[in-house]
């Protein structure tokens, strides 16, 4: 028997091997298995983003109150919202909030990523530590912070009582003049983390030969922060305000535990605006209008930075 005899009949070869078919054995292009491994993510992404976002501008164009029917309305929530004094408090309160909790969230994580880097070793688990308050929930970290901020048997109050400064104790969430400024540092709290291991990152990424040089030529460690460390770590800088200055546009969670938007509407953002409008007061057009205006904010705010670091990254 001769030896394709054998490997047919299933012989010291195996079992006799059959010809696969045409279907089967032609393969994906990368372009086809490209589109097939991201059809299932680009379907979520259209149902649980862009179809909510295009459903609320649209909405933002009736009059819905309550059960009521849908009447549209054209311009007519903008125009309000613009006329609105409480809308625009909460403009108002949406850029200081943005501003103020974006520079100190950078500025700090900058500072200790520029501090750790001396002795990233030794630092290791100071960043832990620090990185760790990010990944806590906005909620958990408010309950957190209520308990600090709380008048009657609080923590911040009481270390004041105990050093003497009893003058100094106040309702910190309970006062219009204070309670932005509470809820602002409590929300740097939470965001210090990421800023501190993107800047640690970008500065982990300059040459070891530039510190080598600076510290034969006897460069102190102040110089050498100033000199090599913040300025070439600044991609890493403009990477965290971007993203926290997006996160702090769309920050509710911590807001509605502390304060709820108030006293007197003084931590009241556009995002807790919407919320207020449209689940308590029922306006379900008005408070939509308001988020499209939200929406626009935070698009004049990423695509001019999108655009940058695509360029850069070319």
């Amino acid at each position: 028997m001769s030896l394709a005899e054998i490997e047919n009949s299933g012989g010291p070869s195996g079992p006799p091997k059959q010809e696969l078919p045409v279907r089967v054995r032609k393969q994906l292009t990368d372009t086809q298995a490209a589109w097939f491994l991201l059809t299932p993510l680009l379907l979520f992404f259209v149902i649980s983003v862009v179809y909510p976002v295009i459903e609320t501008i649209r909405l933002s164009f009736f009059d819905i109150r309550g059960l009521a029917p849908e009447r549209f309305d054209g311009w007519g929530n903008y125009v309000k919202l613009f006329s609105d004094p409480n809308f625009l408090s909460s403009l108002k309160v949406t850029f200081i909030w943005a501003i103020s909790a974006t520079f100190f969230s950078v500025s700090i994580g900058w500072g200790l990523a520029m501090m750790c880097s001396l002795n990233p070793r030794k630092t290791l688990i100071f960043r832990v530590m620090i990185f760790a308050a990010y990944g806590v929930s906005e909620a958990v970290s408010g309950f957190m912070w209520l308990g600090i901020y709380r008048p009657d048997y609080g923590l911040l109050n009481g270390i004041l009582e105990g050093v003497g400064l009893s003058g100094w104790t106040q309702p910190w969430l309970g006062n219009p003049s204070t309670a932005l400024g509470a809820v602002v540092i409590a929300y740097v709290w939470t965001q210090v983390g990421l800023p501190l291991m993107t800047c640690f990152a970008s500065i982990q990424s300059i040459p070891k030969n530039l510190f080598e040089a600076a510290y034969i030529d006897g460069a102190k460690s102040g110089s050498v922060m100033r000199y090599i460390i913040a300025p070439l770590s600044l991609p890493g800088v403009r990477v965290a305000i971007f993203i926290n200055l997006l996160n702090s546009l769309k920050a509710f969670d911590l807001i509605f535990i502390l304060t709820g938007g108030g006293p007197v509407r003084s931590t009241e953002t556009v995002g807790f605006f919407m919320y207020r409008e449209s689940m308590l007061n029922f306006k379900l057009g008005y408070g939509a209008a308001s988020t499209v205006i939200l929406l626009i904010a935070v698009l004049v705010v990423s695509i001019p930075l999108i655009i940058k670091r695509t360029g850069d990254a070319k």
